[in-house]
């Protein structure tokens, strides 16, 4: 609930504004202290115009400026097709906020066939849950081999055996905690599960056409009418192919990307490696193979560019059977399909494919039961705060449903499929996305829907303090790891990270943290997703830091600021070229390396001793060269009686700088007169080398 007046000031509109689409909607509010219900507020949310038309203009207006967009997709962004009728849409809204039936909660219901076992729980404390005489529970025990006695501590596996004597189902304590529902276990029965689309993960080398490859699929397999509409990125997208759906979860693909690639695979039902015909197996085809096989979920390789010349797809074979990824045409288990997607060659055998190892697979969820999910990204609308897009694994997410994103609670507000096309419901394998919540949930974050609101903010709230516990504690340590930093003497970069979205400034930070150069720490002073600001370069300038922005562009102003304060900003688009400056400037933070190099000996032939000067060594040089900027060392026999530097060089009355072999000279060295004929003068400098780095 709120009032008119907050709700224009929430979503950036005037009074009147409000007012009038509440005339519209017959939403009963006539002045600004007037409350609106949240079912009041989502109709509001999903019919207030926001600007929308003005973004997709200046979107053109840039995309004209750069010249990459052809005269087709700039009149379908002109037009701004709607690819819903509204009409169509509230009335599904009506129907569903009529018919709107209660789902299967997930939170588990007491059973008294249920005993939950907690960490630590002793023999008294389990018999007093069993409603049993401890004397006859240790008796139990006894007769499994696990002598114990009232206060012994129980392990899990000895207790889940002496349940089945009690005809008892022992739990995991975090099994039946609906505050820490992702690792709530969830129960369906077989006679509600259905089947549901697979979710696809492409990953793959940056160059070998990975997102070429997604965009391929899209724009070949939506409905006619809204290819149009696949103009934002919202992370996941939906196609149908021989009248099935496939979700296809879009991490970026080049070898920094590990935090994003590994979510995307948390989530993922099948992977498609893509690897070049024309190029084989690169070190990030490598880590993709990694995270596919970690995921343990069926692999297909796409192998890309086959149109191209100099393509061996017979090759990418070879290269990948080495690592354990078998072609089914050699009698494999791994799916091969050579296509182009610059072309869309062998697309729809690789789409049949996916469908193939789906149908295999078994892949079903139980449609009646409130959404549980993962957040695929997350940034902030101008207008309508966190919006979110998530992967509804299970369930149904339905317009208006209280939900629990990580540490973030709120209600589905508005609720939008990959085309942004505004829908009441979304059933398992949808991405969509949301807004209404009270907070940013970071990506990779799990999500359930809730019956009540009070459900929802309740363990939203308990999730909250936990979190913040957590935090606190990783600040305590990475405090003290700073302070060994200190005494160890080391050195460190500071970074300021921004970047367009949530996902995108994990996966810069996670892989920036993870550079190991010797003796330096990396350490992020701030981490965030927006645009870099003023504030920024405050921050920066404060700490000495270098701020790092991603796909994001800064003001003239910030940039000004910067200037003026002589502070770093450097601004990427391709995550690998960020770290290989990054590990260029720390590697230059390095103290440099010097080896010896020996340039001369000189054999002493005669000595001259004089009162002003001391003794002058007659010589000759032996071999190479003496440089009076040179070091020295006296060798007698086998030892070194000195080390220092060179006072003169004089050949015949005139002092020189250096001398070669052949010829003879006079050497008089810094503070030292103890010399020998027969002395060797052995000349050497110290030179910086180049590092050699793994």
């Amino acid at each position: 609930m709120m009032t008119v007046k907050d709700y224009a000031v929430d979503v950036k509109k005037s009074i009147n504004e409000v007012l009038d689409k509440c005339i519209e909607l017959g939403i009963s509010a006539f002045n600004e202290n007037d409350e609106l219900t949240e079912e009041n507020i989502i109709d509001l949310d999903n019919n207030l115009n926001f600007d929308e038309e003005e973004d997709i203009v200046e979107e053109i207006v840039e995309e004209l400026a750069n010249k990459k967009i052809d005269d087709t997709i700039k009149l379908e962004k002109f037009t701004k097709k709607d690819y819903s009728s509204t009409e169509d849409y509230s009335a599904k809204r009506k129907e569903m906020y009529k018919n709107k039936e209660k789902l299967i909660s997930n939170i588990p219901n007491k059973q008294d066939n249920i005993i939950v076992y907690k960490e630590g729980m002793t023999l008294s404390s389990l018999a007093e849950q069993l409603q049993e005489n401890p004397i006859t529970l240790i008796k139990k025990f006894m007769s499994i081999g696990a002598m114990l006695n009232v206060n012994s501590l129980v392990s899990f596996e000895d207790a889940e055996l002496v349940m089945v004597d009690y005809d008892k189902e022992l739990k995991k304590e975090e099994t039946q905690d609906e505050s820490n529902f992702e690792k709530l276990e969830i129960s369906d029965i077989k006679e509600d599960l259905e089947e549901r689309p697979p979710v696809v993960t492409i990953m793959g080398h940056v160059d070998h056409g990975k997102t070429t490859l997604l965009d391929t699929i899209r724009k070949t397999n939506v409905v006619s009418g809204e290819v149009g509409g696949i103009t934002q990125h919202i992370g996941a997208y939906q196609i149908t192919f021989n009248n099935k759906k496939i979700t296809f979860i879009d991490t970026p693909g080049h070898a920094a990307f590990t935090e994003m690639r590994a979510r995307g695979a948390s989530i993922t039902d099948i992977v498609i490696i893509v690897v070049a015909a024309d190029d084989g197996v690169m070190p990030q085809t490598k880590e993709a193979i990694d995270h596919a096989k970690a995921a343990k979920v069926p692999i297909i390789v796409a192998v890309n560019k086959i149109d191209k010349p100099n393509s061996n797809p017979e090759k990418v074979m070879k290269e990948l059977s080495e690592y354990g990824l078998s072609p089914d045409i050699w009698g494999g288990d791994t799916s091969f399909v050579n296509v182009s997607a610059l072309k869309g060659t062998g697309i729809d055998k690789l789409l049949e494919n996916i469908l193939l190892i789906s149908e295999m697979e078994e892949l079903k969820a139980n449609k009646n039961r409130y959404a549980l999910g993962t957040v695929v990204e997350a940034n902030l609308d101008k207008n309508l705060g966190p919006s979110v897009t998530i992967l509804v694994q299970n369930g149904t997410l339905r317009l208006g449903d209280p939900i629990v994103v990580g540490s973030t609670y709120g209600k589905v507000r508005t609720l939008k499929d990959d085309l942004g096309k505004s829908i009441v419901e979304a059933l398992p394998s949808s991405p969509v996305k949301i807004t209404g919540l009270n907070g940013m949930p970071t990506a990779g974050d799990k999500f359930m829907a809730f019956e009540t609101d009070k459900q929802a903010k309740v363990i939203g709230e308990t999730r909250n303090e936990k979190a913040r516990f957590k935090s606190f504690h990783q600040d305590e340590k990475s405090i003290e790891d700073l302070f060994n930093a200190i005494d160890n003497n080391k050195k460190e970069i500071n970074l300021i990270i921004k970047a367009d979205v949530k996902g995108s400034e994990e996966a810069v930070k996670h892989s920036l943290e993870k550079i190991n150069i010797e003796g330096i720490k990396i350490n992020v002073v701030r981490s965030a997703t927006g645009p870099i600001t003023e504030s920024d370069v405050i921050l920066a300038s404060a700490t000495n830091s270098i701020i790092i922005g991603f796909n994001i562009k800064t003001s003239i102003n910030t940039l000004e600021m910067a200037k003026e304060k002589k502070i770093e900003i450097k601004e990427y688009n391709i995550i690998y070229k960020v770290i290989e400056d990054l590990e260029l400037s720390l590697k230059n933070m390095l103290d440099p390396i010097f080896e010896e190099s020996i340039t001369g000996h000189a054999e002493i032939k005669k000595l001259f001793t004089f009162s002003k000067v001391g003794t002058i060594a007659g010589c000759g040089v032996k071999d190479g060269i003496i440089k009076s900027s040179s070091k020295v060392r006296v060798k007698r026999k086998d030892d070194i009686i000195y080390d220092g530097n060179i006072s003169a060089i004089q050949r015949e009355k005139e002092t020189v700088k250096e001398i070669k072999q052949g010829f003879d000279c006079g050497i008089t060295l810094n503070n030292f007169n103890d010399l020998k004929e027969g002395d060797i003068i052995e000349a050497y400098e110290m030179v910086e080398v180049k590092r050699k780095w793994k």
